[in-house]
């Protein structure tokens, strides 16, 4: 099995880039991480700056009783980033009192053909199958707290006045909603992840997503497409907006061969 990636990260149209987002691979295994900085005077970036190190850092080196990766140990590895972020935020630096992050972690295992993610926030991840959204998280919001009680579409959020009021961020002492894949998940052969901030989702609905998958050759192209989609309808002030896009290649997947010929 094989991966073919890409990643875009644009700060829009703010003055400061607070979107983080890094990858690591081994023969074995790949993580790829996206964080979403708040807090303003520097404390956004430097807060996702922490989670995507935290996170890569803490993973590079699982022992064989920790493979494959499984969401309940990426919501540790999380966890681990949110005390590294409250330990800076203890230093003292006013600056970085109040910074806050969100975060969305994809780990894959090649030799197993497994994946596994967790997040905390309102940057999600996407996985399409079949050109069809298969799975998408859930945001700690409160805009998805009103999707959930029908008082307002997915649609209607997008555009609500309230839609950047998180539930949950990394960043905040006490018990914190960080929510994981139960174990791991099988993958099949042009399966395909999309992990974005707000700043991307926000202007890209999930049928454009899935419409330009389609037409796209490679990961980076379908990234641009997307690039393009938000430079062409968003406000000139609009959020900084980062992506990763991993594509899975498995040629020996005949299950996936199955499923791709069979009839509708």
């Amino acid at each position: 099995m094989q991966l073919a990636t890409a990643s875009l990260s644009d700060p829009g149209g703010r003055k400061r880039n607070e979107d983080a987002l890094g990858d690591w691979s081994s023969e074995r295994l790949y993580y790829c991480v996206l964080a979403d900085g708040a807090g303003g005077h520097g404390g956004g970036d430097t807060a996702s700056a922490i989670v995507v190190n935290s996170v890569l850092a803490d993973l590079r080196y699982l022992t064989v009783a920790e493979l494959p990766p499984t969401g309940q140990r990426l919501v540790k590895a999380i966890g681990h980033a949110n005390a590294n972020i409250l330990e800076e935020q203890a230093r003292g630096d006013a600056a970085l009192k109040d910074m806050r992050s969100t975060v969305v972690l994809l780990a894959i295992d090649c030799e197993l053909r497994t994946a596994a993610w967790a997040h905390c926030g309102d940057s999600r991840l996407y996985c399409f199958r079949g050109g069809q959204i298969s799975v998408q998280t859930r945001d700690h919001s409160l805009v998805q707290e009103m999707i959930d009680a029908r008082l307002i579409t997915p649609e209607q959020a997008r555009h609500h006045p309230r839609r950047n009021v998180l539930l949950a961020a990394l960043g905040t002492a006490g018990e914190l909603d960080i929510v994981g894949f139960d174990g791991t998940f099988s993958l099949l052969d042009r399966d395909a992840f999309l992990l974005c901030s707000d700043g991307l989702w926000e202007y890209v609905d999930e049928t454009y997503m899935s419409k330009t998958l389609g037409e796209a050759a490679t990961p980076d192209a379908w990234l641009g497409a997307l690039a393009a989609r938000v430079h062409k309808i968003a406000p000139a002030s609009h959020d900084n907006f980062s992506a990763l896009a991993v594509w899975i290649d498995d040629p020996d997947d005949t299950q996936s061969t199955v499923l791709q010929v069979a009839p509708s």
